[in-house]
């Protein structure tokens, strides 16, 4: 009954992925999946049969060659297998003991990816679920660390009480960053902005003089890779800054931190290894499956204090041991690790420089095709894979296009507002875009364009 399960779901994703090329990105219509409870339970291969059915009309073809929104990668043969594996294993990481192999992989995982990204030797390192998650680990253990050191100890008192704590963002800080610092318990509200550049970067003159201008303890949170822009943070004089002031500096690189693992691309995270903590996704630009992110914190103390749990029926991790559940918020989790070594071992260092390296290549191309349309700007400097547009000068034309592409099917992208202004935002990261489809994109782009502009 299990085998007849899995050949039939085998089949459906062969022929799912087979139409990827093809197929309308944005979905067909509305998913049918509601129903009474069935009272006797249906044959597991006839469940399968009705899942796929009931989904098709309300799938998005996100790991397709022409989804551009969301900075979405799609998801890599190896990583793909491996993680079909990781769910018959069905694996538990919180503890080695449940799964040596799971910890092996972990670890094994993690270095590989501390080694890409250039950060120290020794910095710890845990799995969550997406960026969103990692931020609010690494803030975490922020949080922990600089009131530690004005003699508070929260993981004790928790924050009642506690010293003043100022976290300092920059202006276009991503809305994550923002939540995660309601999610530790410090609200959204209590994040002060300094000024931003025309391209989203944190100015490091203002962040030094807001620095100075307080002696409470804080954490500043820099930006690898504007989620508009692609722009990247002044690492080197933040770094500088924090150090002189006693900051934590903890860098959002959800998909930018990978320019690191691309030679010609490194010089825009120059100094981020100054920082005390990072968080990236896997499942943007590596193209694992969802979910997978890592966060790294250089010092594994205030990490693993934040983190890690104890009861009398768990196992402490030996020295050559790893425990899942001492570097990341959830106890019982998927071993999310497999997916990310099989896509590593796939690409090998080249590989994922290659893939950095051919995306940012290709939105360049999109950019280049678009503005070379009457009334078409390009809003940003596209110095990585994101690509911001607007036409006619108007958010009511610009709105339209996007609403006219999404609806034509071609190719997927969203809308955003960048300065006040509507844009298109295009984001590249899928390894199946070709030279083709960035170029049958932008004609789909064109095209709505001059239909908007008709009217």
């Amino acid at each position: 009954m299990t085998d007849e399960a899995l050949d039939r779901a085998r089949a459906l994703a062969a022929a799912w992925l087979d139409g990827l090329g093809e197929r309308r990105v944005g979905p067909a219509g509305a998913p049918s999946l509601d129903g009474p409870l069935p009272e006797a339970g249906d044959a597991p291969a006839d469940v399968i049969e009705a899942l796929a059915a009931g989904a098709e009309p309300g799938l998005v073809a996100s790991s397709g060659p022409r989804y551009f929104g969301f900075v979405t990668g799609g998801t890599l043969p190896a990583a793909l297998a491996a993680d079909w594996l990781t769910s018959a294993w069905d694996q538990n990481t919180a503890l080695h003991t449940m799964s040596p192999a799971a910890a092996a992989a972990e670890r094994v995982a993690t270095e590989w990816c501390r080694e890409l990204l250039g950060l120290p030797e020794g910095a710890a390192a845990g799995l969550c679920t997406g960026a969103q998650m990692a931020n609010v680990t690494a803030l975490a253990a922020a949080r922990n660390a600089v009131l530690g050191r004005a003699g508070w100890d929260v993981e004790a008192h928790g924050l009642a009480g506690a010293p003043r704590l100022r976290v300092i963002v920059g202006a276009e800080a991503h809305a994550t960053v923002l939540n995660a610092l309601r999610l530790i318990g410090l609200g959204r509200a209590a994040a002060i902005r300094v000024p931003a550049d025309d391209q989203g970067r944190m100015l490091a003159r203002p962040l030094a003089e807001e620095l100075a201008r307080d002696s409470a303890p804080a954490i500043v949170c820099a930006q690898a890779g504007n989620v508009n822009t692609g722009a990247f943070d002044p690492f080197v004089p933040i770094a500088d800054a924090c150090r002189e002031h006693g900051a934590w500096l903890h860098v959002d690189g959800a998909f930018g931190l990978w320019a690191a693992a691309a030679p010609g691309r490194a010089e825009l995270v120059a100094g981020v290894a100054g920082a005390d903590s990072w968080a990236v996704d896997a499942h943007k630009w590596l193209n694992v499956p969802y979910d997978g992110a890592l966060v790294f914190v250089a010092d594994p103390a205030p990490l693993a204090a934040a983190m890690s749990l104890s009861a009398a029926y768990l196992t402490a991790a030996a020295a050559d041991e790893r425990n899942g559940s001492d570097w990341s918020p959830e106890a019982s989790r998927r071993a999310r690790a497999f997916p990310v070594w099989a896509a590593l071992r796939q690409l090998g260092r080249r590989g994922v420089a290659d893939l950095v390296e051919g995306h940012c290549r290709l939105a360049a191309r999109i950019a280049q095709r678009l503005a070379a349309e009457p009334d078409v700007a390009i809003l940003n400097d596209v110095v990585l894979n994101q690509v911001l547009v607007r036409f006619g000068d108007d958010d009511g034309a610009t709105d339209a296009v996007v609403a006219g592409v999404q609806e034509e099917g071609t190719c997927w992208l969203g809308g955003t507002r960048w300065q006040d202004r509507a844009a298109m935002r295009i984001s590249v990261s899928g390894w199946r875009t070709t030279e083709a489809d960035a170029d049958r994109s932008a004609d789909a782009i064109a095209a709505a364009w001059r239909a908007v502009a008709a009217r």
